[in-house]
């Protein structure tokens, strides 16, 4: 349960601000937004300016409301939002309020603001995580105050000891049992780490960790015959510490970093890309919903600021992938308007709609393969048979 309201709560921040951008841009520039919720019909409850009265006015449920003013909804479907704005679908081209008869430059504006919204809720999360304190790699010499320094885990290799008793990536290594006395001895740097594994080889070990505020024990044997780049567990560790900056140097941070990581992002599609088209093993491992709302509750239980940067990752990768010139995207719609400014026409509008659909229904495949995959991956399917 707590995986899953976490991740409702995720998924409709970014959502939210999504067409919070849309919904912005169009009302600044003369678009009528017909109506702008948060969650997803139907309709629990709305409210909206009558100028007949000259007063808000509220209903309740789902009926029709006739108005020329915004209908700010709330919905029973808690998932992000959505904005209804007039002539989306190509209707309406000689009415001022209407979407469709907006010159081309300002409709590509509308359909940017929810990539670029998601961009700069990115930065912002990135700027706070900088300011109460991200985890660091101690010898950086980066930042102003620091604390909770730690030993923790950045990477488990497959199919290895570690991999076995349960280590993940993120985990403290706060110490090791001594066999004989039965005592946990604390680990105060890297070296008393690979020495308490590297003295044990072939031995059985148990190691104290701390999953986020959860302790526990872990036990395994370091192997002797070691694969090529990997250690005795296969883990490898770094000493980190929460280090904090002062807020307008916490901004430029999160800022300068939010570039960076969409730069990963995007070099990362590219090579995928590439790799598939000469026909290349791509690499790929790509999680869906349901892989996402298990790391996304795996990421929680690490701490608020963990989750504030995974936040912003999930927004940058949204924004990134809305900005793709597939039908039904965001990117998509761009196109077909590009299309229009090159051609000196628009496309016909049963084609684009066309075209629109059959990406929505690629997507909504895609997205169901990649559930059941992850449904398989996580072993969740047997987990449901238990519960049920």
């Amino acid at each position: 349960m707590f995986t899953v309201v976490v991740f409702i709560i995720v998924l409709g921040i970014l959502v939210f601000v999504h067409e919070l951008g849309h919904f912005i841009v169009a009302r600044r520039n003369g678009v009528r937004a017909e109506e702008f919720g948060f969650g997803f019909p139907p309709r629990a409850a709305g409210f909206y300016w009558s100028e007949h009265s000259q007063k808000w006015k509220f209903v309740r449920g789902s009926r029709e409301i006739k108005t020329k003013n915004t209908i700010y909804s709330l919905n029973w479907i808690p998932l992000g939002g959505f904005v209804k704005i007039k002539g989306e679908d190509g209707e309406g081209k000689n009415d001022p309020q209407s979407f469709s008869g907006k010159p081309a430059f300002l409709r590509i504006r509308i359909l940017a603001a929810g990539v670029v919204m998601n961009f700069i809720l990115a930065a912002v999360l990135f700027s706070l995580a900088f300011f109460i304190g991200v985890p660091q790699v101690v010898d950086s010499g980066v930042g102003e105050k620091t604390k909770d320094e730690k030993i923790q885990v950045v990477e488990v290799a497959k199919s290895s000891p570690a991999e076995a008793m349960g280590i993940k990536m993120g985990d403290e290594l706060a110490g090791g049992k001594d066999p004989v006395s039965g005592e946990i001895i604390k680990f105060q740097n890297l070296k008393e780490v690979q020495n308490f594994i590297n003295d044990r080889k072939g031995q059985e070990i148990t190691l104290a960790i701390k999953r986020g505020s959860e302790p526990m024990e872990l036990t395994g044997i370091p192997r002797t015959d070691l694969p090529s780049g990997e250690g005795a567990l296969g883990i490898s560790y770094v000493e980190t510490a929460q280090v904090s900056y002062p807020w307008y140097r916490a901004i430029y941070e999160g800022v300068t970093y939010a570039f960076q990581v969409a730069w990963l992002i995007i070099s990362t599609f590219v090579m995928i890309i590439w790799k598939l088209i000469a026909r290349q093993p791509a690499g790929l491992d790509v999680s869906g919903p349901v892989g996402i709302a298990v790391l996304t509750g795996q990421v929680a239980r690490l701490g608020f600021v963990y989750i504030l940067q995974f936040t912003a990752m999930l927004s940058i990768n949204l924004a990134i992938i809305n900005a793709f010139p597939i039908p039904a995207l965001d990117g998509g719609r761009i196109l077909f308007i590009l299309i229009e400014k090159i051609k000196g026409s628009p496309v016909s509008q049963r084609f684009e709609q066309r075209a629109h659909n059959i990406g929505f229904a690629l997507l909504i495949t895609l997205m169901i393969f990649v559930t059941a995959k992850d449904l398989v991956r996580l072993d969740l399917i047997e987990k449901i048979k238990t519960i049920f």
